[in-house]
């Protein structure tokens, strides 16, 4: 999925409050222009929207700066809230137009009813729900799909073992367990049972 959003510079000294109090929400940009950054405004509707549609990191957003001569793909990398009124308060964006790969955050997203669970009363167990890939700009994948249908009790999948898109890649450890589907307790407790 990719967004569009629609932004403007920050007018020079213009206060956040003030802003917020006008229908605005402050923002910043980084990595359009090496370390430089740029403060964004954007209207809070469209703020609100965005924050409701797109994932931390992992999202693409088309950001459409329209006074300033760049345009670009950017990855939404904070959302600040007010601590108990809950209105937002700033977003930061980070431009990945530039960047041969990005580093993301994709949602596991697990399907099928595994055996284990279905026929033999087992529960299934989910360690990771989320994986850290790299991948290019173009090709942040939004989730990758897990088929449990076929794992039984005892069976666990790694991280290795997953079907990634073309291009992608996993950060950190490749034989840590995702998913695994446990024996009920029962069944434990009546073996055990049985053996003294």
């Amino acid at each position: 999925m990719e967004l569009t959003i629609e932004c403007q510079k920050r007018p020079a000294g213009s206060k956040p409050n003030a802003l917020r109090r006008q229908g605005l929400t402050p923002a910043v940009l980084y990595g359009h222009n090496g370390t430089e950054s740029v403060e964004l405004t954007l209207n809070t509707r469209t703020a609100q929207a965005l924050v409701k549609k797109a994932s931390l990191n992992n999202t693409m957003i088309q950001l459409n700066v329209s006074d300033m001569p760049w345009n670009g793909k950017a990855l939404l990398r904070e959302v600040q809230v007010h601590p108990w009124r809950g209105d937002l308060y700033h977003l930061s964006f980070f431009s990945v137009g530039s960047q041969a790969t990005v580093q993301v955050t994709v949602p596991l997203h697990f399907v099928g009813d595994a055996i284990g669970v279905k026929q033999n009363g087992g529960t299934l167990d989910t360690v990771l729900t989320e994986l850290e890939v790299i991948c290019s700009p173009n090709n942040v994948p939004e989730t990758i799909e897990i088929d449990v249908a076929k794992m039984d009790v005892g069976d666990a999948l790694h991280v290795n073992e997953l079907p990634l898109p073309d291009g992608v890649t996993v950060v950190g450890e490749a034989d840590r367990v995702v998913v695994s589907v446990l024996g009920s307790k029962s069944a434990a407790t009546s073996s055990d049972a049985a053996e003294s």
